[in-house]
């Protein structure tokens, strides 16, 4: 047994909270840590905020650790204030990438920060995981560097930046860390952990799932080069057109992307490495899904669910929006192109048991805050739970990015029984009084089970359900790998149905998507037109964002559809993206400017004046407005 391993975990500072401080150091009693955290985000003691759930996980397991959040980068004397750790340093943006948590769609800087207390912006600095790798190297000379979190994982290889307009390399390189962790952590984390207590140098982990290094010379990577291929199946290493070659070529550009996508989708998946210059980037087969029983054990471990005490009174927004939710799953196996949570949670769906939800029920009870009213049983798609491949020798081969598109496959269960019976126990618990359903719903596997549409509108809507078809147009909705509008519309009207049946007035939120590749204006006025004839005026509409590592992304960069290498229609210009969103608001007087410019870009000036099909009236309308 490690000598960490064999130690007692106590309290810490505050009644359970990690240590923050030197004070709270000393208070548990504690000389050194074993591991730190540095992260972007406020703390909050909640399994919903990565870097905490890894150091909880690690702290279950025997290490001391520690957690600076939102250091000042200007010197290194926050991230030193717990002093130098034993093992290594783990540094983590947070929940975000450090550049979509500050930037819109428009480039512009927004101005709340959820993840931050009160909201207030500018507590972390751009490429977030750079700059604290810099930081954490300069204040522990010779201390090995773990980089994490989703700005690390989806920026792990030659990636689009949408913010600089370029390509950038993978930010391993960039941050000069020793290992970059992708994906869900706790396993990889527990095993650099582990290593690095039982003697080995950091330069020996070169062989752990879930993790990628750098090669820094030529002889050290070229005789494994030699063994690798694009395209053999075969192949124990799968080479990526490198750096230079996606820089220089939007068709390589579009190929890597399928690579990639291609591995990170299989269960088996392979090592991958791409070459930058005279380095090597080398990316370990990902990390094995946690069975139901890790997943209940990591959602078990003693988070106090509130954020720490020194932010008080300023509250947390995000953690505000989660506090009386509970996760139920992780991973997606929807594949939309537009996501990431597939190249980062992975795309096999991990569940927690009926007993490890009804705990967390439970402990719920103990905040202050809560009176009985769960905001939400879900998680990326809230109706996946306990779904899965029935084959598993086929899932494990499977290399199909979507189970979903552009059909359900036949091979996937689709069974909504456990999740049924999942809810009907939530609502049943002590001290419950409702439970919601805010996660996402995917439509198309909603309209398999007449049962569950109808025990989700009897029971747990709060007469409005979010639900997103994205787009109208079957070309766009191909190129976004979603169902057809039909299968929307089939939902919608079961959903009415049964709320009628409930004796509930409820209604659908519907959420779209504008300038996403393959979209035009042509398209987009189409949608506005179903939509106005329809009645529906949209309050959920998203400026398509490129970010990095979705296919979606490589799309809007290269102007191709990744798989076909077919040309996509792309809207790059700011201007366009915001008449292309401004046509969904064509009920809004403070849109109506940009909405007519927008249909003059149709050739639709047909649909301007007071006709019944008309979307806008010809007169000026009372300025630009300030939806962006």
């Amino acid at each position: 047994m490690s000598r960490s391993a064999s130690r007692t975990v106590r309290s810490i500072g505050p009644p359970g909270f990690l240590p923050t401080t030197a004070e709270e150091l000393r208070q548990q009693g504690y000389a050194q840590l074993d591991v730190l955290i540095v992260t972007g985000d406020a703390y909050v003691d909640h399994p919903a905020f990565g870097p905490v759930l890894i150091a909880r996980f690690l702290e279950s397991k025997g290490y001391r650790v520690g957690l600076v959040a939102q250091p000042d980068w200007r010197s290194i004397r926050d991230v030193s204030r717990l002093g130098r750790p034993r093992l290594f340093v783990g540094v983590s943006a947070g929940n975000l990438d450090s550049m979509l948590n500050k930037l819109t769609a428009q480039r512009k800087v927004r101005s709340e920060d959820q993840f931050s207390p009160g909201g207030r912006p500018g507590l972390r600095p751009n490429r977030a995981s750079v700059v604290y790798s810099n930081l954490c190297r300069q204040a522990f000379p010779g201390l090995p560097i773990v980089l994490g979190g989703i700005e690390a994982s989806l920026r792990r290889i030659a990636h689009y930046d949408y913010w600089s307009d370029q390509v950038r390399r993978s930010i391993l390189l960039d941050a000069k860390a020793d290992l970059l962790v992708f994906g869900m952590g706790e396993r990889a984390a527990w095993e650099i952990a582990r290593r690095l207590d039982a003697g080995e140098p950091i330069g020996a982990l070169r062989d752990v799932p879930g993790t990628a290094h750098v090669l820094n010379r030529p002889e050290q990577w070229q005789p494994l080069a030699e063994t690798a291929s694009s395209e053999l199946r075969s192949a124990a290493l799968v080479l990526l057109p490198s750096y230079e070659a996606v820089v220089r070529s939007k068709v390589d550009f579009a190929h890597m992307t399928r690579l990639f996508e291609r591995e990170t989708s299989a269960l088996d998946g392979r090592r991958m490495m791409q070459i930058h210059g005279q380095q090597a980037l080398v990316l370990n087969a990902p990390s094995k899904p946690l069975s139901e029983a890790e997943m209940d054990a990591l959602y078990a471990l003693p988070f106090r669910r509130l954020p720490h005490p020194s932010y008080a009174p300023s509250r947390i927004p995000a953690y505000e929006t989660i506090k009386h939710s509970v996760v139920i799953l992780r991973g997606c196996f929807g594949g939309c192109s537009f996501c990431s949570i597939g190249a980062h949670e992975g795309r096999f769906v991990q569940s927690r048991s009926e007993a490890s939800v009804l705990a967390e029920l439970r402990s719920l009870g103990r905040l202050e805050s809560y009176r009985g009213v769960v905001t939400d049983l879900g998680g990326p798609t809230a109706n996946m739970y306990r779904m899965r491949c029935r084959e598993p020798r086929a899932e494990a081969a499977c290399r199909r990015p979507s189970c979903l598109f552009p059909k359900t496959c036949s091979r996937l269960g689709t069974d909504h029984g456990p999740l049924i019976a999942l809810m009907r126990a939530a609502r049943s618990a002590p001290g419950v009084k409702r439970v919601f359903v805010a996660s996402g719903i995917r439509v198309d596997l909603a309209e398999r089970s007449p049962e569950y549409v109808q025990e989700l509108a009897r029971h747990h809507v709060g007469g409005q359900l979010s639900v997103a078809p994205e787009h109208g147009d079957a070309g766009v909705l191909r190129l976004m790998r979603k169902p057809e509008l039909g299968c929307y519309e089939r939902f919608a009207r079961a959903f009415a149905e049964a709320s009628t049946a409930a004796n509930k007035e409820q209604y659908l939120v519907p959420y779209f998507i504008t300038g996403h590749p393959g979209s035009s204006f042509e398209d987009t006025v189409e949608l506005a037109l179903a939509l106005k004839a329809h009645n529906l005026r949209p309050r959920e509409v998203q400026d398509f964002i490129p970010t990095p590592l979705s296919v979606a992304t490589a799309m809007y960069h290269t102007g191709l559809d990744p798989t076909t290498r077919k040309p996509v229609t792309v809207a790059r210009e700011l201007r366009d993206k915001r008449l292309l969103k401004a046509l969904l608001y064509w009920w809004d007087p403070s849109q109506h400017a940009r909405v007519r410019e927008a249909l003059r870009r149709a050739g639709r000036t047909d649909l301007i004046g007071t006709g019944p099909r008309a979307l806008v009236p010809a007169s000026k309308g009372p300025g630009r407005g300030t939806r962006s």
